[in-house]
């Protein structure tokens, strides 16, 4: 797939925008009113909520709190919103069956009285959990008018014949390998997907823009993606010093992102194919109580690095909720650790130091690491740790399909990759994957918020080169645990001693 050069793409822009949906300045007003509850007045709104006519400010339940910014309603508390389209209610709906109640048509003052007294026209009274708002004229009236153009409205980045994506990917420094590969995989990706028509008679372009070296260059780069290149969708970005801000990021603005972002745990929009670290530790926590005997106070949690910080503390918390007591986390500073175990979070040179560490002391503890953390330092291990050391890994080898194998070949034969970063391309593919599954499922009225709701219903989605992926509403990591592997020394070499099994899902 050949990528415009940057600046071609903010020429472009101006264009990109003329096709957005020119709102006059009483649909403006009405939009900030369905989205923020907020009147044009600026004057606070209130609602009545409930059989009791609790009144609470407008802004705390907006319209779209349940409608949706697109309008179209999503089911929650067994209560469904129905779809605000004014096409729709202008003409009626009919006759229910299940309830016999019929539902004629809406006009702008029936619209108000639904809205205000929470009766629709055929003078039924609607659901108790429906909001009766207490407007004014004048923010009927511009409620009314946005609702006439909601159907209309089409999130960034959704254009008649494109839907564009995202990613921040860097072209110098110590990751601009790393950039290069999730380049070439997205690239090909789309590409075979547009070679296929696309989807929903759209082509998918992809935008990619470098973060820089800092935080402040991240951000900036982020807004462009956001503000000028106007994509609809992140996907696989790298950039790891706006790992602690971007899912705030995200939220504030309704972005879904499909990718790793370590620092984002737990955000709503950011949809992880692989486990997080203290997934797969936990997974490693297991087999040591499972298989190697490991009592419930006798691991120890220890990490290298400032940011490694809150995963370490998760993990704790986990293998508290687990039954384990494995005392506080502890940072690493050059010393020993007592303990039947050691789980590490770190990177490889640090893990290093730990084992030299350990060894000089005479510890015989068992080690478990991340492989994605301290694959580097293998190399340089003692044999006194051969069949001692023990690695999570999300996927391996072993999970790869011939379908999924051929797939990952074809890649790298068409891109010019080989097997180095192997785990960074799975990872990318599978972004890749999901991305495209949740798009044909979301279909031609795409929207973010309905593109959210399709990821959280993807369940048991075979890559073909890792266990079967899925998400749902509480759930935003496509893994749920992590094979464990262990290591023989010298070599080294790697042997599975247990599969992939998903974790119970904690509290």
């Amino acid at each position: 797939m050949r990528l415009l050069p940057l600046v071609v793409w903010l020429g472009l822009f101006a264009s990109h925008t003329a096709l957005a949906l020119d709102l006059t300045e009483q649909e403006q007003a009405g939009k900030r009113l369905y989205r923020e509850g907020v009147s044009s007045s600026d004057a606070q709104l209130m609602a009545r909520v409930g059989a009791s006519d609790i009144s609470v400010p407008a802004s705390v339940l907006p319209c779209a709190s349940c409608h949706g910014n697109d309008g179209r309603g999503r089911a929650e508390g067994g209560v469904r919103p129905p779809t605000l389209d004014w096409q729709r209610l202008a003409l009626g709906q009919g006759e229910r069956e299940a309830n016999g109640r019929r539902y004629p048509a809406y006009a702008e003052a029936t619209l108000a009285r639904a809205v205000g007294q929470g009766i629709d026209p055929a003078g039924n009274r609607l659901d108790p959990a429906m909001p009766r708002f207490e407007l004014t004229l004048s923010d009927q009236r511009n409620l009314t008018a946005y609702l006439k153009r909601l159907g209309q409205e089409r999130d960034p980045g959704v254009e008649e014949h494109i839907l564009r994506l995202g990613t921040l990917l860097p072209a110098s420094g110590p990751l601009a390998e790393a950039g290069r590969v999730v380049r070439a995989v997205l690239e090909d990706g789309l590409a075979q997907l547009n070679q296929q028509g696309g989807l929903h008679g759209r082509r998918l372009e992809l935008v990619v823009l470098d973060p820089g070296h800092t935080p402040a260059s991240a951000e900036q780069a982020l807004e462009r993606l956001l503000d000028d290149a106007q994509v609809f969708a992140l996907i696989a970005p790298l950039a790891p010093m706006l790992d602690a801000r971007l899912g705030s990021a995200l939220e504030q603005r309704g972005v879904p992102l499909v990718g790793s972002s370590p620092g984002s745990v737990g955000s709503a929009q950011i949809f992880d194919p692989l486990p997080s670290l203290p997934e797969q530790l936990q997974s490693l926590a297991g087999f040591a109580r499972d298989r190697l005997g490991v009592g419930p106070d006798g691991l120890r949690v220890i990490y290298a690095g400032s940011e490694q910080a809150a995963p370490a503390e998760a993990l704790r918390q986990r293998l508290l909720a687990a039954g384990w007591t494995p005392g506080p986390v502890q940072v690493f500073a050059g010393q020993a650790v007592e303990g039947e175990g050691v789980v590490f979070l770190g990177r490889a040179q640090a893990f290093g130091e730990l084992a030299q560490a350990q060894q000089a002391a005479g510890r015989k503890a068992y080690l478990f690491a991340a492989s994605s953390q301290v694959a580097g330092a293998l190399a340089g291990l003692s044999a006194d740790w051969s069949q001692r050391l023990f690695l999570a890994y999300p996927f391996t080898p072993q999970d790869w399909t011939e379908q999924g194998r051929a797939a990952l070949n074809g890649l790298r034969q068409r891109q010019g990759l080989d097997g180095r970063q192997a785990a960074l391309q799975v990872s990318t593919r599978c972004a890749l994957l999901l991305m495209a599954e949740a798009l044909r499922q979301v279909g031609r009225d795409a929207s973010r918020e309905q593109l959210v709701r399709a990821l959280e219903g993807l369940h048991d989605l075979d890559t073909g080169l890792t266990p079967a992926l899925g998400f749902g509403p509480g759930r935003r990591q496509g893994l749920a645990g992590a094979h464990v592997v262990a290591v023989t020394l010298p070599g080294p070499q790697f042997q599975t001693v247990a599969a992939y099994k998903p974790l119970p899902l904690t509290p």
